[in-house]
């Protein structure tokens, strides 16, 4: 089951989002796309991306699924994205993180987020309490559970059914904690639509 390419004007708005909002992490913009596993934040981050890099930006992507250590390490993500990425770049220093490899099971290569320009990050469980004051933008993609669930297995394979049920069952719970799609600037269907869109500053 792949996800098409969202709609240009999905993308444009969260891009004007962005370059309306200005930076709130130092000197570097940070766009938060979270929502449940499945949902197309990926797909959807990429074509944001390319375009902000379109219009001249320099533009740095962290995927949560590199910050997770394992398929337990959903809830402690958001501290590793704020010490090791938001905080730094808050005091104006160059992010560093060492990237989660799921086939060694083990921390790999050290990775680098410069200062300055756009930094989006994606992935389930961005926005939290610990991370939304650096955030300039909060995009929430949400789909059904099943398309979700067929995504993922898709990519997956059949036997990490257990790990995807397991999984969504505790990002739920993390959702209700953080409110992050409440919180939302913007709210995307799992087709890249764009739902709702709150007012600048609102």
């Amino acid at each position: 089951m792949t996800e098409a390419s969202p709609p240009a004007q999905t993308v444009r708005a969260i891009t004007e989002a962005a370059r309306t909002a200005g930076p709130r992490c130092g000197e570097t913009t940070v766009v938060a796309i979270d929502g449940p596993a499945g949902s197309g934040k990926t797909t959807l981050a990429s074509a944001v991306v390319a375009d902000l890099q379109a219009g001249g930006a320099a533009v740095t992507t962290v995927h949560m699924d590199d910050l997770y250590l394992g398929w337990s390490g959903l809830r402690d993500s958001a501290n590793r994205l704020r010490k090791e990425i938001l905080a730094r770049l808050w005091l104006g220093r160059v992010g560093r993180y060492r990237r989660y490899d799921w086939h060694l099971e083990e921390l790999a290569e050290e990775q680098e987020v410069p200062t300055g320009g756009y930094l989006v990050v994606e992935g389930v469980g961005c926005v939290r309490a610990v991370t939304r004051a650096f955030l300039s933008v909060i995009v929430w993609v949400e789909a059904a559970d099943d398309v979700r669930l067929a995504r993922g297995l898709v990519r997956d394979g059949a036997g990490a059914e257990p790990y995807w049920r397991q999984w969504m069952a505790e990002e739920a719970e993390l959702f209700a904690e953080s409110g992050a799609r409440e919180v939302a600037d913007l709210h995307v269907d799992a087709f890249g639509r764009l739902r709702t869109q709150r007012r600048s500053g609102t």
